[in-house]
């Protein structure tokens, strides 16, 4: 071992009295040693070990052992059950609505809207999304249906449309989704950019349109899939356009405008009402009362919903005969379905500061299409505007989802025959009314053309092939066309012998943003509740600097505000924390070494809308825990491309940018100096880092290759 030089020898003194044994076991009392064998030793340490690890397995596959164990009843199970009960409503009715699109009898679309949940609660990740039908996996779903059964096969007695779904029902066994996730190919949706799955979705929307048309106008026409099957449904449509049954086409005519306003009123009003009107709920209920009163069917021929037989089908197992035929179908529903899930869970993730496994939510909604499709269901997904209701609602967790599910089980047990009287065109006619969101889509075209062509060019591409090859061949020829688009841009800019590392933050600076935040709230709000309780006192003079200043104290007289949506503390004070020392309380928060990370891009030579979005909310990520970014190396049309994109915000400033990363380490090193460092939430770290990375893959040939913390 090497000497240490002069200067790090310092003389100590250590001063005790002379021990001998018996005299050193008089004033120190003596442990006595527990002896075990080797064979206790390890039974010990491995059982410990394994029983840890099987926890962690078991919470891993059911992750309601984990947050239902912590549900805070008192603060979330009100919110729950309001949530619960209004999506319930919105359940149940698009559910019915749904199964027009599938071609089945709608108390079909009710199984859908309910097993779901059920297995969702016990394997899901998101506390927010609302499972059931969602309109273009419906349609997709309805296409496989209309090619192995088609209705002159398979009639329903009084009823005009829809097919016995017994026979088309397999494709909801087809485990596709299951062995994704087992196979933890999750990432995989990563290739399905905003662009394509924009420009799909809004063709879907076209498709849906189309299919509710002919039930609106209550016209006769064939039933069409695959290529130009838009075109060949309008020409039916318009050949029989005389035979339109009036009181089909003003029900559902009327049903749209009011639907649409309601809509519009709760949106706009929705920091003022408490809970939205569910006008879904009382358009389907008067629309009823009218049909029964005014007996609709006999006396001007309006097609109706007819039957709808209480209580579940019987369990059935799949037929395995089709799986062969819908093999192609399956895959492409089951990856639409799993990316506009885990899109919407995304969103309401990050607006509650929570995260979402996405090979787990593939293994929920594998298992709960499984199960589903064993009585008779179809496939589940999330629809955005019910998901929108349970959270805007005050859902906090999927207990409003199981009592949703309770909500629709209800409908099924004892209210099902009262809707027996409804017109279909209404419910086809609420299937158009949610439309809008994903119509509204077109409006991102003239934004994406100034913002980055070749994002336009995919999302118009994707778009038309939808429209006219069918919603199967057209994702593919979209996801065709954006991996050509990346192929030739990655060509241009080898062209510029630049160069790009694949690297992630989390692998860089060692630890999780999304994790010290939520593990930050979650002490936060321990600690503003003692304070509460008045177990703990935070002294004026301490605020944010020393962890010391909590005293327990059992009155102090001090109070904090409400917790707000059960997550964020909103204090009368703020209590800043020094969170490099020890907490008052029982919250392991990991510990951030770094108050600046510097980013080197002066090998970037691409930049488009996902990658700006990604790397902007990154930033954001890292702001919020105290961590200041910067950016170096820009040259002038990354820079441009920024301002293009509109990267820069309140939060994203252009003052992160600098020449280069020389430029960034010195600006750093004199605010720290000068104390002037923006640094409130880690005020008390010793010694802090700066970290630089190189050439992020944020930047670069394509961002859906890109890791996110």
């Amino acid at each position: 071992m090497d000497a240490l030089p002069p200067e790090n020898l310092y003389p100590y003194t250590v001063s005790r009295p002379i021990y001998s044994n018996p005299t050193f076991e008089e004033d120190n009392e003596r442990q006595a040693r527990e002896e075990r064998t080797l064979r206790e030793r390890l039974s010990c340490t491995c059982g410990s070990v394994w029983t840890r690890q099987a926890l962690k397995v078991v919470k891993g596959v059911f992750p309601v052992i984990d947050w239902l164990s912590r549900y805070p009843i008192r603060e979330w199970l009100p919110s729950d059950v309001v949530s619960g009960v209004s999506t319930g409503l919105v359940c149940s009715l698009q559910g019915l609505a749904y199964a027009l699109l599938v071609s089945v009898a709608p108390v079909y679309g009710l199984y859908s809207a309910f097993f779901p949940i059920l297995t969702y609660f016990l394997l899901g990740t998101s506390r927010h999304i609302s499972v059931g039908p969602f309109p273009v996996t419906c349609l997709m779903v309805g296409s496989v249906v209309l090619t192995l059964a088609p209705d002159d096969h398979f009639l329903l007695p009084g009823n005009g449309t829809g097919v016995n779904g017994t026979e088309a029902d397999g494709i909801a066994f087809l485990p596709i989704q299951v062995v994704m996730g087992l196979l933890q190919v999750g990432f995989l949706v990563r290739y399905l950019s905003d662009p394509l799955v924009g420009g799909f979705t809004t063709a879907a929307a076209f498709h849906v349109l189309i299919s509710q048309l002919k039930i609106v106008l209550s016209v006769p026409t064939n039933n069409h899939s695959g290529c130009f099957s838009i075109l060949y449904t309008l020409i039916d449509v318009f050949t029989n356009i005389r035979q339109t049954n009036r009181a089909d086409l003003v029900a559902g005519l009327l049903t749209i405008v009011i639907v649409m306003a309601v809509k519009e009123v709760n949106s706009k009003f929705r920091h003022k009402i408490p809970v939205p009107i569910p006008i879904e709920v009382i358009v389907t209920v008067f629309a009823a009362g009218i049909s029964y009163a005014t007996e609709l069917e006999s006396r001007y021929g309006a097609s109706l919903v007819h039957s709808i037989p209480r209580g579940f089908a019987p369990a059935q197992p799949p037929n395995t005969e089709l799986l062969w035929n819908i093999l192609g179908s399956s895959f492409s529903t089951a990856v639409v379905g799993y990316a506009v899930a885990v899109s919407v869970a995304k969103v309401y993730a990050a607006k509650h500061d929570y995260t979402i496994d996405g090979n787990q939510e593939l293994i929920a909604f594998g298992f709960s299409n499984v199960f589903c499709g064993c009585f008779s269901g179809f496939v589940a997904s999330t629809a955005l505007s019910r998901t929108a209701v349970q959270e805007s609602t005050g859902g906090k967790s999927q207990m409003a989802g199981i009592i949703s599910a309770v909500m629709v089980m209800i409908v099924i047990l004892a209210l099902g025959n009262l809707l027996e009287p409804l017109q279909k065109s209404v419910l086809a006619a609420i299937v158009v009314a949610n439309l809008k969101g994903m119509f509204m889509q077109v409006t991102e075209v003239p934004t994406l053309w100034r913002q980055n062509r070749a994002d336009c060019f995919i999302w118009l591409a994707t778009c038309l092939a939808s429209v006219v090859l069918g919603l199967d061949v057209g994702l593919l020829a979209g996801l065709v066309f954006e991996m050509g688009t990346v192929v030739a841009l990655s060509f241009y800019n080898l062209a510029k012998l630049k160069f790009v590392v694949h690297l992630t933050f989390d692998m860089q600076v060692g630890f999780d943003s999304v994790r010290v935040f939520k593990k930050r709230n979650k002490a936060l709000k321990k600690i503003h509740k003692l304070i509460k309780k008045g177990k703990l006192r935070a002294t004026e003079v301490s605020l944010g600097v020393d962890n010391k200043g909590f005293e327990s104290e059992q009155d102090s007289g001090r109070e904090s505000g409400q917790v707000e949506d059960g997550d964020w503390p909103v204090p009368e004070v703020e209590v800043r924390v020094d969170w490099a020392l020890e907490l008052p309380v029982r919250v392991s928060v990991p510990k951030v070494q770094i108050h600046s990370l510097v980013l080197d891009f002066s090998a970037v030579s691409f930049l488009d809308v996902v990658a700006a979005k990604s790397l902007r909310l990154v930033i954001k990520e890292f702001l919020r825990i105290g961590v200041n970014v910067y950016i170096a190396g820009c040259d002038d049309e990354i820079v441009r491309k920024m301002e293009a994109l509109a990267f820069f915000d309140e939060e994203v400033t252009r003052d992160l940018l600098f020449l280069s990363v020389h430029d960034a380490i010195l600006f750093i090193k004199l605010e720290t100096a000068n104390g002037s460092m923006q640094d409130a939430m880690v005020e008390g770290v010793r010694d802090p880092e700066i970290k630089c990375l190189t050439a992020i893959m944020l930047s670069v040939i394509h961002p859906r290759l890109s890791a996110h913390p």
